[in-house]
């Protein structure tokens, strides 16, 4: 019997990882507009707690020194190390 080869492999991993964190109240204030201004925009809400693993993603995706220390470490992108 030959073994079945597909495109794509197994699917990563993606159970989410729950964090807590503590911000200065600043910050808090500018997450919450931040949310305020998304629901404007787009018209649906999405509260401070949906939006942050986006805006994480995004600042990590645009970090070019990062990006850089990743690939010098050979990590790949969607790893957990």
């Amino acid at each position: 019997m030959s073994a079945t080869t597909l495109k794509i492999g197994p699917l990563p991993d993606t159970t989410p990882v729950k964090l807590t964190i503590a911000v200065d109240p600043d910050v808090n204030a500018d997450l919450e507009l931040y949310a305020q201004i998304y629901e404007e925009t787009y018209k649906e809400k999405a509260s401070v707690a949906v939006l942050i693993p986006s805006m994480l993603e995004a600042f990590l995706a645009s970090d070019s020194g990062f990006k850089k220390a990743r690939k010098a470490r050979g990590s790949h992108p969607n790893s957990s190390k």
